[in-house]
């Protein structure tokens, strides 16, 4: 028969300490709240960087197949006398958390058309095409080009290096609060078929 004097084990010991109310369960409580805390901030926030490399975007054939091969083969975003490459997320994710956050629900849908099978092919991404550019100058509209003024501003340009015509457009530009997207549609990705005219 045990001993009822016994002392109860170190882990009996724990339970009781955790389990009744006192500064050592309080503490106890905060300790592992705030570990617990650091610990689900440091992977959301590395799984909302992991989900911000070029190599992410482009996993899927979606997206390699027919915005990224077009973005590759011939545009001053990826090859350029300077040598400086914006990636997939340096034009279509902000860099500040709280709109970042706002695009990464919004870029839910472009997963669900992955898991669906709605763009799964060449035809069918043509077929939206036009649907999905609309939706994303739309959004780079109502942000003013929030992703473009990353590394441009109307300011910061060489207007006396210009050509003419860019100069007469970003005055223009300015003067009527217009933004970038509204005049450089298909600078990155080919311009969709059936856009309206006052969109080319």
């Amino acid at each position: 028969m045990a001993d009822s004097n016994a002392q109860p084990g170190p882990l009996r010991r724990l339970w009781r300490t955790l389990r009744t109310p006192s500064q050592y369960s309080l503490l106890t409580l905060m300790v592992v709240g705030v570990v617990a805390g650091i610990v689900l901030w440091g992977g959301f926030n590395t799984a909302v960087e992991a989900t911000n490399r070029e190599a992410f975007c482009i996993s899927c054939h979606e997206m390699r197949d027919n915005v990224y091969k077009e973005y590759s083969e011939n545009t001053i975003h990826y090859t350029n006398r300077t040598g400086v490459r914006a990636t997939c997320p340096d034009c279509h994710v902000p860099k500040e958390w709280g709109p970042k956050m706002v695009r990464k629900i919004q870029a839910s849908r472009e997963l669900w058309g992955k898991m669906t099978g709605s763009i799964d092919t060449r035809e069918k991404f043509e077929a939206k095409r036009l649907h999905l550019a609309e939706r994303e100058w739309a959004r780079m509209k109502a942000n003013d080009s929030l992703e473009c003024r990353n590394c441009h501003s109307f300011e910061s340009m060489a207007k006396d290096v210009q050509k003419p015509r860019a100069k007469k457009s970003h005055e223009l530009a300015v003067k009527n609060k217009e933004t970038c997207i509204d005049c450089h549609k298909g600078i990155a990705h080919h311009k969709p078929k059936g856009m309206k005219e006052d969109d080319e």
